[in-house]
């Protein structure tokens, strides 16, 4: 029968059900590009119908199909399970497991509590586990997770300094009513916590400011190991400081290769059991995201996404849910996690606004350190107000403007503005992934000066620069070859320069969008345009005034202190911009 998961191309070769598309989406139906969506869900495809944006004319739009189509639905979605209360019986004493549990943590690092128990029948959905952990005056409620062989794992994050105590409760008699106690000590050096929001910025616990000025490479971790190491060393040298990935792997254009494992046990051939976990996926996984930690990048882990061939995009609800607590509870004890439901929500054609309000809230009952969250959009935008969402995860809305929208979305949200997703840089077919390094930074400028952060990512060809292989950065990382990541770097030391640490966009010309600190520093951003000179009028005070070449990365004051009104001597190329600094009242 003709639902959301139905292909475009088996509606289109029905009458009755082509009759409905060419009413309901005509622009698709009887588009000359219509062979490309052939393969596309009906679920996906409404995300490109404007009018299907309405959720009632999208619901009279399946309605439609399901009374023109035939033959036997689709199998049911795998139900939910509980915990078996039988799992260990009356002759198993109460709190009886083995216990391992550090003396003491640093702050802001993972707290691990180790229990080794039974691991007979299926411990992933018969068992449940948590514990109560008292600190600084306030209980928290971890969940635990199987980690394999018998192993029970409560991953905590170190959140305040001082005596923890913790009991464990369990339907597993062996692993319930477990108590402990750790000290929690002086976080090591250049750890600084989790980043929250700051208005309409960001910092760490401790105060330190955070500038997400990131990258993406969606797929890096399902990769072999020697590339990942690449990764991390092309990392290393750069000044990212955010990440976009992956939890589930990507499949998509160069994208073909099969990762040698997957978050649940199984293979692609032959199967996989949505059941059981890969805890040694897991655990590379995690030891990926400690290794950004260490060099000063959050991971911006994306819990769900359309690109698949596995059928992770299509679990059904109750396998959705089970899969998200167990990341969660893996996860959430790292300092240096963000969320993000979703790349291009709207693309996955088996969920609805509805259902990722319940597993937003999912992730919420199980992260118990508040992770920043958001979700993320391909053509319709989220509705940003929600509650649960603390900053705006964006895509482009549109070929060329929309790091020019920052300061209006700021505005419609109160909230951070991230836009992870601007097109790449780079020199593929597609029209998101060809842009010159210029326009990438360009955009990153554009989007700074009126208050907000965009997020890089690069595809070059490889056959054109000299390589067979199918390793683009945005999606499996490996080597940077673009222009735009030095000048990014560029940027954000200029940013730091503030006294602020940030820049908020200030009253503009026309022409011109100004931004910085009120009263303090002031940057003018031309973009392509090109003057060679710019009457500048100066607030109250005494005035430093520098021409930048955001291209060329320099910085050339103009001599002296200035008062009043001044003409500015620019070099009549695109990219430049003005910084005024006040130097007194």
């Amino acid at each position: 029968m003709f639902d959301r998961a139905t292909t475009f191309g088996e509606a289109l070769d029905d009458p009755a059900a082509r009759a409905i598309l060419e009413r309901y989406m005509p622009g698709v139906a009887a588009s000359p590009m219509a062979t490309q969506f052939r393969g596309g869900r009906l679920g996906q495809l409404v995300a490109i119908v404007p009018a299907l944006e309405d959720l009632a004319e999208r619901e009279r739009f399946f309605a439609a199909l399901a009374e023109v189509g035939s033959g036997a639905p689709r199998p049911p979605y795998a139900p939910a399970l509980e915990p078996d209360p039988a799992y260990e019986g009356d002759d198993v004493a109460r709190g009886s497991a083995a216990l391992d549990v550090p003396a003491s943590a640093a702050l802001w690092d993972p707290i691990e509590i180790r229990i080794t128990g039974p691991a007979h029948g299926n411990p992933f959905v018969d068992v449940e586990l948590d514990a109560i952990f008292e600190r600084d005056g306030a209980e928290v409620r971890v969940g635990g997770f199987y980690d394999g062989d018998g192993v029970y794992v409560i991953r905590a994050l170190a959140d305040a300094l001082g005596a923890w105590t913790f009991r464990t409760r369990s339907t597993a008699r062996s692993l319930d009513g477990i108590t402990g106690a750790l000290e929690v000590v002086t976080a090591r050096a250049g750890s600084h916590g989790p980043v929250r929001v700051d208005g309409f910025h960001f910092r760490h616990a401790d105060g330190t400011r955070h500038r997400p000025l990131g990258t993406t490479a969606y797929a890096w971790t399902h990769q072999p190991d020697e590339l990942q190491e690449q990764t991390l060393s092309t990392l290393a040298a750069a000044s990212f400081a955010k990440l976009r990935m992956c939890v589930f792997p990507k499949s998509y254009l160069y994208n073909s290769d099969e990762p040698a494992d997957f978050p649940f046990v199984g293979s692609l051939a032959d199967g996989f059991d949505l059941e059981r976990f890969d805890p040694a996926h897991f655990r590379r996984l995690e030891r990926r995201i400690a290794q950004l930690g260490e060099l000063g990048i959050e991971a911006d882990v994306i819990l769900f996404h359309a690109y698949d061939r596995w059928g992770f995009a299509d679990l059904g609800p109750a396998v959705d849910e089970r899969y998200l607590r167990y990341v969660v509870r893996r996860l959430s004890g790292y300092a240096n996690v963000w969320w993000s439901m979703a790349n291009e929500y709207d693309l996955l054609w088996s969920k609805d606004l509805d259902d990722w309000e319940r597993l937003a809230a999912v992730v919420g009952e199980e992260d118990a350190f508040g992770h920043l969250n958001s979700i993320h959009n391909c053509r319709p935008v989220y509705d940003y107000d929600k509650p649960w969402i603390t900053h705006v995860s964006i895509q482009r809305v549109d070929v060329y403007r929309t790091a020019e929208n920052t300061d209006q979305w700021r505005e419609q949200w109160g909230k951070p503005v991230v836009i992870d997703e601007c097109a790449y840089e780079g020199d593929i077919d597609q029209g998101w992934g060809n842009i010159t390094g210029e326009e990438m930074t360009r955009r990153f400028w554009e989007g700074a000066v009126r208050g907000g952060y965009v997020g890089h990512g690069e595809t070059y060809y490889p056959p054109a620069h000299g390589r067979d292989d199918e390793i683009l950065w945005w999606s499996k990382g490996g080597e940077l070859h673009g222009s735009s990541p030095e000048r990014i770097a560029f940027l954000e030391r200029l940013q730091s320069e503030s006294p602020t640490g940030v820049w908020d966009p200030l009253p503009s010309d026309w022409d011109v969008p100004w931004g910085g600190v009120a009263g303090a520093v002031k940057i003018g951003y031309f973009g392509f345009n090109r003057p060679r000179f710019r009457n500048v009028i100066l607030e109250e005070g005494a005035w430093r005034v520098e021409v930048v070449d955001t291209w060329n990365m320099t910085v050339e004051p103009v001599p002296g202190e200035h008062r009043g009104q001044l003409r500015v001597e620019l070099p009549g190329r695109p990219y430049m911009a003005i910084r005024l600094t006040r130097l007194s009242d």
